[in-house]
């Protein structure tokens, strides 16, 4: 990537009160296992990972987000216990309903059309919702010892998500870019 583009994704934040509960988990992960990655953003929903994007083109994938995101209603999401990509993370599951797939896909399929932003790996595999809490800096021992912790330990947390986040690098951690509401009032979503 070259140095005078911006690294950005795009995702879901909970409300804060599942932030805050995220970050204490991560914060877990800190304290016993020595991953401090998960840290470096807040707790999120990843629907379209980490791409490249000049700063001079922003008003093109602010308007392109805004217009998408006015195409759907605030939706329910679903937390329930805890999962893992083995040897390295460990996540707060996500249920994966039919409405917020629609919406990954949606939003996969309108930011090739529109702007090439392609997310090529996810191209390969399906997708898989979740809220990462211990990570990349987790050896397979600390996975081993953290997972047994985790693995199932009870956890049913819900929010209405209202709003897609687009989230910046800014050389050290990812902060919050903007926000695009979901302005659509009735219940059903377009498919787009």
């Amino acid at each position: 990537m070259s140095p005078a583009n911006g690294r950005f994704f795009i995702a879901l934040l909970p409300s804060q009160a599942i932030q805050d509960y995220a970050n204490e988990v991560k914060q877990v992960f800190v304290d016993r296992y020595n991953s401090r990655a998960a840290l470096k953003s807040p707790p999120h929903i990843t629907l379209q990972p980490p791409f490249a994007w000049l700063p001079e083109a922003m008003p093109d994938l602010g308007e392109t987000l805004s217009e998408f995101a006015t195409q759907f209603a605030p939706m329910p999401i679903a937390l329930s216990g805890f999962g893992a990509f083995e040897p390295h993370v460990i996540y707060i599951n996500v249920i994966k309903s039919s409405t917020l797939l629609m919406l990954q896909t949606a939003l996969a399929n309108h930011l090739e059309a529109t702007l090439g932003i392609v997310d090529a790996v996810g191209k390969t595999r399906s997708f898989t919702p979740h809220m990462t809490v211990g990570f990349r800096d987790l050896t397979p021992e600390n996975f081993r010892l953290a997972w047994t912790e985790f693995q199932h330990r009870p956890l049913a947390l819900a929010w209405m998500a209202t709003q897609l986040t687009l989230l910046r690098h800014d050389g050290e951690r990812w902060t919050v870019a903007n926000e695009f509401p979901f302005l659509r009032t009735d219940e059903a979503t377009a498919c787009l």
